[in-house]
């Protein structure tokens, strides 16, 4: 039984990255036109959402996490010319509207209030108890009405032999049928807030060398999104900002993307297989864009073994940790919420792995 050193990876896994890629592809394409074809009608019944455009080439609103786990953005109008909000006070209801006799307690990290007099522009429905209390946009009560039109959705576009409703979670998630597996979305209501930076990403940092002061006013250019997934916060996303970096790696010629594609099917394939990995392909994209930083220099990117082995090194000490610093909002962890079984058991692989850098036929 021959063992792939580090060495062979690079040739043996890259034939298997471009499989990988051919297969999500497929896989992107008949969700895109599911999803499209779903949120049209969500539009149509409720002008407050919009529907997921169909796109030819990459789709924005499409961020694959894992092979059968997507997250899917769906844009929200009717609010335009966002603020800051000016003062901050205290919140005293509960999700059906009736007063706590203490505040809720404040966001903190990714998270945020969002007020309708944040926007200089907004429809008459979002001002509606549906989705308001106090003049707050209250996620979860945007998820419940979302909810009931995704349901509708479907059973109006005869999609229920391919599309169904999953069930006990706060979130909306479905599972769709594609030709090769079935794929898991989660499906996110999302305020898009184009060319303003959020304060709480106080980004770049002091002396930071990666990226270029050019390349850091172009990604702030593309702002950020607000997405509707808990209670009383709206999470901060920065994904647009994020794809910039993804796509503007290698300018130099180094391997920073190379090693990405590896470490992510390793990770797939052998340090944390399954349908809802606790790392997904976000965690993976944040701990290459914290090590590009540390290492900025072409030098560092050169020699794929050496490259390769630090980013897994990277992610061993994070994953051990319990501890990965979102890249834009330094106070929030992206493991907060993740089971820490599941992360002592990638730890140990990953672990296993830096130990003697090796792996069985592929």
């Amino acid at each position: 039984m021959k063992y792939l050193t580090v060495g062979d990876l690079e040739d043996c896994l890259l034939n298997k990255v471009d499989l990988r890629r051919q297969q999500i592809s497929q896989a992107v394409e008949e969700v895109q036109k599911v999803v499209h074809h779903l949120t049209t009608n969500i539009s149509n019944q409720d002008i407050r959402f919009q529907a997921v455009p169909y796109s030819d080439t990459y789709n924005e609103n499409i961020k694959v996490l894992a092979p059968s786990q997507f997250l899917i953005t769906v844009p929200i109008k009717g609010l335009a010319g966002y603020r800051e909000a000016r003062e901050q006070h205290w919140r005293y209801y509960t999700l059906q509207g009736t007063r706590l006799p203490c505040p809720l307690r404040d966001p903190e990290g990714l998270q945020q209030w969002l007020e309708v007099e944040q926007f200089m522009k907004s429809l008459w429905q979002w001002h509606e108890t549906d989705v308001n209390i106090d003049g707050d946009i209250v996620p979860a009560k945007v998820l419940l009405v979302f909810r009931k039109l995704v349901e509708n959705a479907i059973r109006t576009c005869h999609l229920s032999g391919k599309v169904s409703l999953l069930g006990n979670r706060s979130a909306v998630w479905v599972a769709v049928e594609t030709s090769a597996y079935q794929v898991e979305l989660e499906l996110v209501p999302t305020v898009e807030i184009p060319t303003t930076w959020s304060k709480k990403a106080r980004w770049p940092r002091c002396l930071q060398r990666w990226p270029s002061q050019e390349r850091v006013e172009c990604i702030k250019s593309f702002g950020f999104n607000l997405l509707a997934c808990s209670n009383y916060h709206w999470q901060l996303s920065f994904l647009r900002a994020e794809q910039v970096l993804l796509e503007q790696l290698d300018e130099d010629g180094g391997c920073r993307r190379k090693c990405f594609q590896v470490m992510r099917h390793l990770k797939e394939d052998i340090w944390c297989p399954g349908n809802r990995p606790v790392i997904t392909s976000h965690h993976l994209q944040t701990v290459l864009f914290w090590t590009c930083e540390k290492y900025p220099h072409f030098k560092d990117w050169q020699v794929f073994s050496k490259a390769f082995l630090r980013l897994v090194r990277k992610l061993h000490k994070c994953v051990s940790q319990h501890f990965l610093k979102h890249y834009f909002v330094r106070n929030s962890n992206l493991f907060q919420c993740t089971n820490p079984t599941e992360l002592d058991t990638v730890a140990q692989k990953l672990a296993t792995f830096l130990k003697n850098p090796q792996i069985g036929p592929l």
